[in-house]
């Protein structure tokens, strides 16, 4: 019985990782279109897509979303958020979730873009929960007390 509750264990604590990475899931709109898409963000109208779902992209064949994306954007002093699958780069900034990329123009324009995979969902705020290292160590406690 202890064996078997060690393997499920552990390929629950295995499967946690997995399906962060391959099956990410993102909240999906456009403030021109749903005004609940901005921030603060409100998600109770607001679809959220799996991403391998998405159809692709015909400027980047066999590129596959990996990782969710906000882009919040001022043009002559509108804001703009956009939020969906993302297809290239990698979340945060060196990995760092927390962190955008942020450009400034002429004309009173401003851009700031979030990438993030760390759990479905996460592109709805700037701040990203610890969900899969709090999974990790709670399971590494039951495994430790029990073996």
């Amino acid at each position: 019985m202890i064996k078997f509750l060690k393997i499920v264990i552990s390929v629950s604590l295995l499967l946690s990782f997995v399906t962060d990475v391959f099956c990410i899931k993102c909240w999906s709109c456009r403030s021109s279109n749903d005004p609940k898409c901005a921030d603060p963000f409100d998600n109770s109208t607001v679809p959220i897509t799996d991403c391998n779902e998405e159809k692709g992209l015909s400027n980047l064949p066999g590129v596959r979303p990996s990782m969710c994306r906000k882009i919040r954007q001022k043009v002559n002093g509108e804001w703009r958020y956009f939020r969906g699958c993302a297809y290239l780069g990698e979340a945060g900034i060196q990995g760092d979730e927390r962190f955008c990329l942020m450009r400034t123009g002429t004309y009173n324009i401003f851009m700031e873009y979030c990438t993030c995979d760390s759990k479905d969902g996460c592109n709805a705020s700037g701040i990203i929960g610890p969900m899969p290292f709090m999974i990790f160590i709670s399971g590494m406690g039951l495994y430790f007390k029990f073996f």
